[in-house]
């Protein structure tokens, strides 16, 4: 079986959540070895997935001096991937500037952070490298996210920080890339949402192989994409 990322080292942030798991599941599949930290001070990894996955505990991905040294201690770095954040909705008449600032770091500040340490990492090797990010539909397209007004801005920051981040980094051989999936279909989603119509979202099986093909060495050339995943909404 062939395995594009044989040898390759992968940094896989929001890696214990519901995408993350099915994520980095993929990127062992494909021969990967997973770097997750996680915020949490302990914890179990997934199950089964033997000794190519490591969890760092107690990594704050808002905290540059955290995020420095978590990358600083990695071996040589191919990917890095950052599923890490967090949503939250209400009107904005009752959404406080707390809650903004909440999501700007939980989604675009950790993505701007992790993205940074990756690039030193990279650079240092010298070898290149893939990073993908997660934006969402409604950071492409406000419209689509009412009562979303700060999420869909640091939705839409993750997609600026991406676009940016590929031109400069064009000439590196360091690809950058993003994906902006609609409503994933977990459990966490179901809960909270028991009457909406799950046959329109999106697998996140559907969204993982995206981040594979985007993350492995088979993309020579996309950068500076930032991909819609609306299933069938």
């Amino acid at each position: 079986m062939v395995e594009p990322l044989a040898d390759r080292n992968v940094v896989v942030t929001g890696g214990t959540g519901a995408l993350g798991e099915v994520v980095v599941r993929r990127l062992l599949r494909a021969g990967a070895t997973c770097h997750v930290p996680s915020h949490r001070a302990g914890g179990d990894a997934p199950a089964g997935e033997g000794t190519r996955l490591r969890i760092v505990h107690g990594v704050d991905l808002a905290d540059q001096a955290a995020v420095d040294r978590f990358y600083d201690a990695l071996p040589a770095l191919w990917g890095s991937v950052h599923l890490a954040g967090g949503f939250a909705m209400g009107p904005i008449a009752e959404t406080a500037r707390a809650d903004f600032l909440q999501m700007i770091e939980t989604n675009a500040l950790t993505a701007f952070l992790c993205s940074r340490a990756a690039v030193r990492a990279m650079r240092r090797t010298g070898g290149g490298g893939r990073i993908v990010n997660v934006s969402a539909r409604p950071g492409l397209d406000p419209r689509k996210g009412a009562q979303m007004a700060a999420y869909a801005a640091s939705k839409a920051a993750v997609a600026a920080i991406t676009l940016s981040l590929a031109e400069e980094l064009k000439g590196e051989r360091i690809l950058v890339n993003a994906i902006a999936p609609s409503t994933l279909d977990t459990a966490a989603n179901r809960r909270a949402m028991p009457d909406a119509d799950t046959s329109k979202w999106l697998a996140p099986e559907a969204a993982a192989e995206a981040v594979l093909q985007l993350v492995s060495p088979a993309n020579m050339e996309i950068s500076g994409a930032v991909l819609p995943l609306y299933a069938r909404a």
